[in-house]
């Protein structure tokens, strides 16, 4: 009698520790996106700065950015291929460490240099790299970590959460640096990726890659089946990723624009207010992580949900520039793409196999910056000169992914 309850005491003592040691895992991933997200967005409400200091032009300052998002679009699918073939901790934990010093390189290129903008380049160019490597693994590395599909979609609602809490932080953070020092971003980006680097070495057990690798050819002949067998709701999930993407950061840069432009509002304030509607789809995708389970007729629905709201408001900014009614319309904006993510995430992870996994949420990754880079140069030529047309043309393309989702995603038949 004393020794079974002896053996349940351990059994629960050791379940608890398993828990445990999952949730610190799940944290330690999830620093991952956090970091990546604050390498990039830190940058978006300095680069005014950047264009002084530097005496560069806007054109010349949106490099910073888009170079960034045009390295990481090529190299993540790469990135994929080799977690599939070698593991995930050996793609990303270099990577963390390319990423690291290619902050390095940009802040002691601005701090050093007389004539720095080039060498800033190359160090952005380096930082795309490393974030190819890292934060899109992020999502294949919870699949293999967990066998229940309740935990995944927790776990990935949690990763997505850190991802917008990001965006959140970033032009708060990037606002603050820049005011103690205009470089200060650039070398406070590679302090972040050490607190990454050393939570997935001492935190994060690697996944056993199973089987051995198939060769690169029997490789592709398996996705091609994937593709051609579940492509239907993989295509739609990359398509509506995108447009989620691309809605977000377009609509970004035109509130960013129209604070400083038309009322005048810059530095921490400005940032606090970009944080408003990112604060919206933070909190959004936490709850939305925690109610989706592994249900997933209720994740496409979801996904229905979110993208519908995304229409609605995007339409509705058409007829109000009050600041105040925009925020509320943002913050619904916010709401829905926040609704959306978690359940894209979690359909893609849980419907691909384990060897195929990292490659396919690669090329998801890769459209979802393919969404990032186009955002921001489309509004900023369009909100001008257009800017009615612009956000009817918005409206109707989330309309177009509501229709995509209804029609392509089946859970029952294909997840």
């Amino acid at each position: 009698m004393e020794y079974t309850k002896t053996s349940s005491y351990n059994k629960l003592k050791q379940k608890n520790q398993q828990t445990s040691s999952k949730k610190w895992a799940v944290v330690s991933i999830a620093s991952i996106p956090l970091v990546m997200t604050l390498g990039n967005s830190m940058l978006i409400p300095v680069l005014p700065t950047f264009e002084k200091k530097l005496k560069i032009s806007a054109f010349q300052s949106s490099m910073l950015i888009t170079l960034y998002s045009i390295v990481a679009i090529i190299l993540i699918p790469i990135a994929g291929y080799l977690s599939d073939r070698i593991g995930r901790k050996k793609v990303i934990i270099p990577s963390l460490v390319i990423a690291a010093l290619g902050g390095l390189l940009s802040g002691w290129a601005a701090w050093k240099m007389e004539n720095p903008y080039y060498v800033i380049l190359v160090g952005r160019t380096l930082q795309g790299i490393g974030a190819a490597g890292a934060a899109p693994i992020v999502l294949p590395l919870v699949g293999d970590m967990f066998r229940d599909e309740k935990e995944v979609s927790s776990s990935l609602g949690a990763i997505e959460t850190s991802n917008t809490f990001g965006k959140v932080l970033s032009p708060i953070l990037g606002a603050f640096l820049a005011g103690i020092l205009w470089f200060l971003p650039f070398l406070a980006f590679p302090v972040f990726c050490l607190i990454s680097i050393l939570l997935m070495l001492f935190l994060v057990k690697s996944p056993t890659l199973g089987e051995k690798p198939l060769p690169f050819h029997e490789f592709i002949k398996a996705v091609k089946k994937l593709l051609k067998e579940k492509g239907r709701w993989i295509y739609a999930i990359f398509f509506v990723g995108c447009v989620l993407m691309f809605i977000l950061f377009g609509v970004l840069f035109f509130l960013s624009s129209m604070l400083e432009e038309k009322y005048q509002i810059k530095g921490i304030k400005k940032g606090l207010i970009l944080a408003i509607p990112l604060g919206a789809l933070c909190i959004s995708s936490f709850f939305t992580g925690k109610v989706i389970k592994k249900n997933k007729l209720l994740m496409k629905w979801m996904i229905f949900i979110g993208v519908a709201f995304l229409a609605l408001s995007t339409f509705s900014i058409i007829f109000s520039h009050n600041i105040w009614v925009l925020l509320c319309i943002f913050v619904v904006s916010g709401i829905g793409i926040g609704i959306a993510l978690p359940c894209l995430d979690a359909l893609l992870t849980e419907g691909v196999e384990k060897e195929e996994r990292g490659t396919i949420t690669s090329i998801y990754s890769s459209m979802r910056f393919i969404g990032v880079a186009l955002g921001p140069p489309i509004f900023a030529i369009l909100m001008d000169k257009a800017q009615h047309s612009l956000f009817i043309g918005a409206a109707i393309l989330c309309l177009l992914g509501g229709i995509v989702v209804l029609f392509s995603i089946k859970p029952k038949k294909e997840a």
